[in-house]
């Protein structure tokens, strides 16, 4: 599972990616300075381990993670391949949730492609291009169904038919009114692009909070993000505020990591010890059997049991025997499914 940062080009995606990979990738003043995808890990925050440290006196603690790409900027055409479009467009194929940067700052010094800072027209740009993907490849494969006139795929066509409608009137498919999981599910193997859940994230300058046309711009965006049921985090990645916060939740960091962990239907559970506190990032429908499996495959393979305690019970008893004492440990065979914030023991068999 990983999320991917997409964008105009110069709209601060690298710099984003640099701040929460602690990576140096280039980030420079010209188009086009990403071609290749850069990878990264980034650390979820969560107060939650900090309080576990309060207890238990341990050595450190590792919190969970995520996998983020850093994609190169998408420009008019790309659904054509210009600016290596079609190229950049497999790239996000590849990426579960989408991390939408928006340039929402004036600054001469840095170049933008459509001359003007426009956040509306640069998120209508990235919108249209994805969804022009997204109706050629679903037209490529309505055109092979008829070939093949199968009647057993009748209802993928009808469900296709109704999305390119959809398409048409440029509106992205998560949007889509589907009727049931079936629908949902006859198209996953498509790899479309609109789909995808988004973050939107607006780059402003901290020194441009009584510009006007600026703040109506992002007025207007927020409206529009709200009816699509997406969700709009506002920052400032300029490098004075970047060295003046340090701080991920003042920068608005913080926020756009816990939501894209929503996103990708993830969810935490902790092992506890005195080497280590260590958060680890599952599924939300994975069950103790195959929750074992992450952290080692031995584990799954010695399976006798879990025991559990929830993180909220963990803080009112201070301990794990306070917490057995009072009844609040939970001995759990394969089936049990994980809560986010259990803290687990896993037993097995060597």
């Amino acid at each position: 599972m990983k999320c991917g940062i997409i964008g105009l080009p110069n709209s601060g995606k690298s710099t984003f990616f640099n701040i929460i990979s602690n990576s140096q990738v280039l980030s420079e003043n010209f188009p086009f300075c990403t071609i290749e995808p850069n990878h990264g890990i980034t650390k979820v925050p969560d107060h939650r381990l900090y309080q576990l440290k309060k207890i238990i006196d341990t050595k450190k603690i590792i919190p969970a993670e995520l996998k983020i790409v850093d994609i190169a900027g998408l420009i008019r055409g790309s659904h054509k391949g210009e600016g290596l479009g079609n190229q950049f467009l497999s790239h996000i194929r590849e990426t579960n949730v989408l991390l939408h940067m928006i340039r929402c700052f004036q600054d001469i010094s840095i170049l933008h492609v459509e001359g003007s800072v426009n956040p509306i027209r640069d998120k209508e740009i990235i919108d249209i291009e994805l969804q022009l993907k997204d109706l050629e490849s679903i037209e490529k494969k309505i055109e092979i169904i008829k070939k093949k006139r199968d009647k057993k795929e009748e209802y993928l066509l009808n469900v296709l038919k109704n999305i390119l409608l959809f398409l048409k009137k440029g509106k992205n498919i998560r949007m889509f009114p589907f009727k049931e999981e079936k629908e949902i599910n006859c198209i996953k193997n498509l790899q479309l692009l609109t789909v995808k859940p988004v973050i939107y994230i607006c780059n402003v300058n901290d020194n441009e909070n009584n510009n006007k046309t600026i703040n109506d711009h992002i007025d207007h965006l927020k409206n529009i993000i709200k009816k699509e049921n997406s969700i709009l985090v506002t920052l400032s990645l300029t490098k004075k505020i970047i060295e003046k916060e340090n701080n991920w939740t003042n920068l608005g960091i913080e926020k756009v990591l816990k939501e894209t962990f929503k996103l990708l239907n993830l969810h935490t559970f902790f092992t506890v010890g005195k080497k280590e506190i260590r958060a680890w990032s599952i599924p939300m429908t994975y069950t103790a059997y195959e929750a074992s499996s992450v952290i080692h495959t031995d584990l799954k393979k010695g399976f006798i049991r879990a025991e559990v305690i929830h993180y909220n019970d963990f803080i009112k008893y201070r301990s794990e025997e306070n917490a057995k004492k009072a009844g609040k440990m939970l001995i759990t065979g394969k089936n049990y499914l994980i809560q986010d914030g259990d803290i687990i023991h896993f037993r097995f068999n060597r």
